[in-house]
This record gives C-alpha cells, structure tokens and sequence, in this order.
C-alpha cells in the first residue's frame, strides 16, 4: 500500500514523503501563526486509518503522546494551540446539543438528515460544534475513535488542561461558556418538563411539575455564584450539589413516567421528549461535575478525567450526528420495546408447557385448519373471475384478512403466528440469561423444548386438518356440480407453486416477512390502545350507549381495547398476502407469497382436480415443498423478531456455544420433549 501510495504521488508530480507524517504533523504546532484548525485537521489525518485492516490507530495515538512528553518545548506549543482554538470557538451548542437528540422533532431532524446527504451543510468555522465536522470529516470516524483507549484519551487532556492552565484567560473563557450552557440546559429541562404531554404522562403531576420550575431557579443561583468566585477568588464556588438535588428528583419524575409508560403505553413524541429531557440532564451533570472539580487544586484530575470522558462521547456523537440509523437507534429503545412488550404477553400463551396445553394448542390450531380451508378455496374461486388488478387485490385481501380476524377472535391458532410472538419471550430470557447459572441456562433449554413442541403442534393441527378438508369440500362439491371445482390445468398450477425448486421458498421468505411484521403491527396497535385509552372512548361514544347502554358499551369498549393489537396484526397482515401477488404484476417481478397453511389447502384441491390421478412421486414432491415452505416460513418470521426483540431490550447474546451444548444434550437425553408435552406423573408416585 505504501509503495503503491508513493508511486501515485510520483505520478501526480508530488514530491514524495519521507521520515515519519505523524512527527511532521507535529512540528507544524510550532510555528505559533499557523492556521490551528489545519493542523489539527492534519494531525487527525495523520491517525486516522491507513485502510480497512488498519489497526494500528491506538499505536499511533499512543506515539504522539509520546513524542508530545519527550518535547516540552513541542508541548507547550501544541498545548497552547489546542486550548487556544477551543477557547476562541462559540462552544455553547457543543455542550448543550452534541449527543443530544434535536428540539426540531422526530420527523424534521429525519428531514435535515435526509437532506444532508444530498447537499451537506456549509460549516461554521466560529463554533467548535461545526469544526469537529471539519477535522472528522468522514461519516467512519467514529469507529476508530471508539478503539482508542479511555486511559490514552485521559493521558491526552492531561497534557493538553495542566493545573497550572486552568487559570489563563483562555480556561477562563471555556469555564463561562460552560456556565452558560448550564443555564440553558436547565431552563430547557425545566420547559420539557411542563409540556402537555409530560404532564398528561406523569403519575403525580402537582408534585412532579415544581421541581422542574425549581431547576431553572437553581441553576441561576449556581451560575451567578460560580462566576462571582471566578472573578473573586477569595469567594469560594457553589459545588453544584443543591443543583445536582432538584436534577435528581427530576430524574427520578422521567424514570416514573418511563415505567408508567410500559403500562399505559407510549407515544412517538413523548419517548422523544423523556429521551430529550433524559440527555439534558445527564448533560448538565457532567458540566457542573466539571466546573466543581476544576476549581480546587486537588480535584483538579478528577476534573480532567470528566472532560475527557464528555469530549470523547461527545466527538463520536458529533461524527454521527447525520448517521439516520444512530439517530434512530437513540429514541426507539422505549418505544420498540413496549411494541415487543405486547408481543412477548401474546407468545406466552402460545407456548405448550402441560399436556393441557398442547391439546389446546392443537384444538385451536384444528379449528383453524378448516377455516383455512375454506379460505383456500374462496381464494382460488376468487382469482377465477379474472377481476381488474386492483379489484383482485381487494378481494384477496379481504378473504385473507377477515379470514384471520375471524380465527383470532374465536380464540384458533395459525402455526406460522407463533414465532414472531415466541421470539419476544425467547429474547427477554436471553438478556436475563446468566452463564454461570445452570438453572438459567436450563430454563432457557426448557421454553426452547416447550416452543419446539408447541410449534410442531400448531403446524399439525393446521396441516392435517386443512388438508382433509380441502379434500373433503373438493369431493362434496364435484358430488353436488358433478365435476371437481377446479380444473385439471389448474390443478397443475397449484402443484407448481408448491415445486421446492422454483419461486416457492422465495415466496415463503415473503411471507416469513410479513408475519414477522404483523407481530410488530400487533404490539403497536396494543401499545396505541392502551395509550389513548382507546377503550373508555369507545364507551363514551353517545350512538353507543343509545344503542347498547352504558354498561354494554363500555363491555364493547374494554373487549375492543383488549383485541385491538390482534385484529389489526391480523388484518394487515391478510392485507399483505393478499395483495403481494398483484403489486408484483404491476411492477413486473416475481413478488408472490407461499404460506404453508394454505399450501397444504392447494395441495389438496389439487388433488381432487386430477382426481388423484397422480403418480406418487409427484404427490411426494409437492409435500416436500409443502415442508420446505414451512420451514422457510417459521424461520424468517422468528429470527427477524429474534433479533428485533433482542435489539430492543440491548441484549447482546454471547451463550451460544453452552447453549448448543445444552440443547444438544437435552435432545440426546429426553429427545421426547421437543415433540411431546412430559409425562404426567400420577399422584401415588
């Protein structure tokens, strides 16, 4: 790479490079008129990686420090330079805004990013906040200031912030810009602490609301406090900790609004504000941690480690702050993970743990296979009538979707529903999952074995019912028309959608996506109800209680608010299936979905059509595609709410291999339980 860089250089007509960039970036900090910016620029260029399997940042990092340490007279100069530049930089919106989510708004802030990438914005070379764009210019930045070490960042700002430094007029000027930050910050929280939607959120709004109007007042008092010491330094500073109080007990509000919030549900807007108010405070805290530290000799290294620790979070953040995926990753934690919540309550009930539960899970999964059924042929009755495009979708979507309302509502089960609502279950124990702990680890083998055999059994009672029903009503109705309901030809189109070598397992994945999506719909629409009390509303509702009566309607209201997440997840999801196929000969690919239900339905049909005039090898195939399908089916649909859900309460799981292991051993040992509920053990035992 090096000999490759220095022939282009050669080629441009550039002298070539000798001795070592990072001393020279260096000893351009001696010349005391150079543009400060430049060199720092320069200097970060310097440490930057050299390509993709660079990693020798940290070496590099370490060696200037090094060279800085060995040259006092270079120290000094680098020092003086670096503190300088910050000084003379408007470094209010750096402390008040880097790493914190906007005040424009969720979907304004989603706009200016957007707008970034196709025109970015003209830096303002005065603010510190748009300087750091300048010297970490590429959007990666981050990812090799992440390596570098705490203790090398904190060596670094002890050489740059010595005691002796803390008291020249350009600390000075750092020390009042902070102090105006301070202020702002607090007047900020204290104003996102009244809005309405807090408010309305807060458990005990009268007490709650004072102390964020006493936050503001008490910042004013530590300020002017902090600055009368400043000017006066026989006058000692206020330490902040009256301060830090009134922002504790407005933390302690926000955590309270938070936990109310995975009950009554949550909004867009206000996760954004309590993740908003949340920063703001952290913010705060960290620069009255600061200024406190910095004002006595003996705590003047404590104040050092704390502006290393704010300045290298806040130089990463600053480099993302135009990343959408960082930007949403900030305020989505709470919201996804009440979506999931409801998903995680819903996939307990679809998980066998007696052999009461397995026969229910069956009976349900039955009932639900003749249902799919009738819908199967509906479906194919449909697509005969040739309608116009958006006419068919119509209609598709409505068999599918009030085909999946109907099942839900009377309590039936469709086998490929459970693993977008397992998965949330799957995931909550995976992040309490402790590797030490045999019986955690037990625990996770058993919902496993439990999830496994509840599976198994939602898929037979799907499968084997629908498929005899399909036959059955295909035989009942050629008895009753005198020929089969389907044609030969169209037998054989069924019989195709179901070849495992053709778009069958793509189709399947589709759908897997789909249903993964519907368990995200279902948690929504839960977390909607139960956030605008949806139910009570409905009651109110005057026609309503004309029609039912008061105590009818609220019943209706209350059974509504309960189902609402699942008639919704269900319909939608109808909604998808249905209409994939036509979107997709509108635009002129291959979208269509295969699920596996309605696959053993077709199966079934096609074989009244021909009659069973098949031979076995065909018939066999078109069940192995059935299988696959399935198979593709389940698996899409779970690891996307897997790792959504784990994502969502920042689960990091790092237990495979005793898992496996125990998984393993577990199938060796009882292989019965991933298949079959245990054995009931009698009383006299």
């Amino acid at each position: 790479m090096t000999r490759m860089r220095t022939f282009f250089r050669w080629l441009l007509g550039k002298p070539a490079t000798t001795g070592d960039p990072l001393a020279q970036a260096l000893e351009r900090f001696a010349d005391p008129d150079a543009d400060t910016l430049e060199l720092i620029r320069h200097l970060v260029a310097q440490l930057r990686p050299r390509g993709r399997g660079d990693e020798e940042v940290a070496e590099r990092y370490r060696a200037m420090l090094d060279r800085l340490v060995a040259d006092p007279a270079l120290r000094t100069a680098f020092c003086s330079h670096v503190v300088h530049f910050i000084a003379t930089r408007r470094l209010v919106t750096f402390f008040t805004d880097s790493g914190i989510l906007p005040g424009t708004g969720f979907f304004s802030e989603w706009g200016r990013i957007l707008g970034n990438r196709l025109l970015p914005e003209v830096p303002d070379e005065r603010r510190l906040k748009d300087c750091l764009h300048v010297v970490f210019h590429r959007a990666d930045d981050w990812r090799w200031l992440q390596e570098i070490p705490t203790d090398l960042s904190q060596r670094f700002w002890e050489l740059v912030a010595p005691d002796k430094e803390l008291r020249n007029i350009d600390w000075r000027s750092i020390q009042e810009q902070m102090l105006d930050a301070v202020l702002l910050l607090a007047h900020r929280v204290s104003g996102l602490g009244v809005e309405s939607e807090l408010m309305r959120a807060s458990p005990n709004f009268d007490d709650d609301t004072p102390r964020f109007v006493a936050l503001s007042a008490e910042a004013l008092d530590f300020v002017n406090t902090f600055r009368a010491a400043l000017d006066n330094p026989e006058l000692s500073a206020d330490d902040g900790s009256q301060l830090l109080v009134i922002a504790d007990q407005c933390q302690e509000t926000l955590q309270k609004i938070r936990k109310r919030a995975l009950t009554v549900g949550t909004s867009l807007h206000l996760s954004y504000l309590l993740t908003r108010s949340e920063q703001s405070i952290e913010r705060l805290r960290d620069l009255v941690a600061i200024l406190g530290a910095g004002q006595q000799a003996e705590t003047h290294g404590a104040a050092v480690r704390a502006w290393g620790e704010f300045a290298h979070a806040a130089f990463i953040a600053e480099n993302r702050r135009n990343s959408l995926r960082f930007y949403l990753a900030q305020l989505s934690g709470l919201l996804a993970a009440r979506v999931t919540e409801n998903a995680a309550r819903s996939g307990e009930h679809y998980i066998c743990e007696s052999n009461a539960d397995y026969r229910q899970m069956w009976r349900s999964a039955a009932g639900a296979g003749v249902l799919i059924g009738v819908m199967a042929l509906l479906k194919i009755k449909a697509a005969a009538l040739h309608a116009p495009l958006f006419g068919e979708a119509f209609i598709f979507s409505m068999i599918y979707g009030l085909g999946f309302v109907v099942i839900f509502l009377l309590g039936m089960t469709v086998a490929t529903k459970q693993p977008a609502m397992t998965a949330q279950t799957l995931a909550g124990l995976l992040g309490d999952l402790r590797l030490s702990r045999s019986a955690d680890l037990e625990r996770l083998v058993d919902v496993v074995a439990a999830v496994c055999r509840s599976q198994l059994a939602a898929i037979a009672g799907n499968v084997m019912v629908a498929l005899p029903v399909a036959i059955a009503v295909g035989f009942g109705l050629a008895y009753l028309d005198g020929a089969p309901p389907i044609s030969v030809d169209k037998g054989a189109h069924l019989l195709a959608d179901l070849d495992p070598l053709s778009w069958a397992l793509p189709h399947a994945a589709i759908a897997g996506v789909f249903l993964f999506l519907s368990g995200l719909i279902t948690g929504y629409f839960d977390n909607r109800a139960a956030y605008t009390d949806i139910g009570a509303r409905i009651g109110r509702l005057p026609w309503l209680k004309a029609l039912f009566g008061r105590d009818r309607a609220n019943r209706v209201g209350s059974y509504i608010q309960e189902r609402l997440g699942g008639i919704m997840g269900n319909f939608l999801f109808g909604c998808m299936l249905g209409s994939t196929g036509v979107i997709g000969t509108i635009l002129g690919l291959p979208l269509d979905i295969r699920h596996i239900a309605f696959s053993s339905a077709n199966l079934g049909y096609a074989l009244v059509g021909f009659q069973f005039d098949l031979p076995l090898k065909a018939i066999a195939w078109a069940a192995l595609g059935v299988a696959a399908i399935g198979f593709t089916n389940l698996a899409v649909s779970f690891l996307l709410a897997l790792r959504t859900a784990m994502r969502a309460r920042g689960v990091q799981f790092e237990h495979g291999g005793p898992l496996f292991k125990a998984l393993w051993r577990r199938l060796r040992q009882q292989p019965r339980s991933f298949f079959l509920p245990p054995r009931q053990v009698s009383a006299d035992a």
